[in-house]
């Protein structure tokens, strides 16, 4: 006999755009989303800022017993991101 345990999370993916701010920085948007808008000073911070934004919408989504929008399940669509490079003068 198998003990069954109740499923007490949700794990799911949702695509994010990073733009880039003139002093610096990311804005970030969720367009599955709409309430989700942060902000961090480089990606790494970006990236947590707005993984907690979504978790908190979600929250506020699943106590207002709203719908919760569907995944993402193209996660392998490219990312355009900016690689600054440098070239040594001749």
């Amino acid at each position: 006999m198998t003990r069954r345990e109740p499923i007490t999370t949700l794990e799911t993916a949702y695509i994010c755009h990073f733009e880039p701010e003139p002093e610096g920085g990311y804005t970030v948007t969720c367009p599955a989303l709409p309430p989700v808008v942060s902000y961090g000073e480089n990606l790494e911070e970006a990236r947590a800022n707005v993984r907690e934004a979504i978790e908190l919408v979600l929250e506020v989504f699943r106590d207002a017993h709203q719908a919760i929008p569907p995944a993402d399940h193209d996660l392998q669509s490219p990312i355009d991101e900016l690689v600054p490079v440098q070239l040594a003068r001749i």
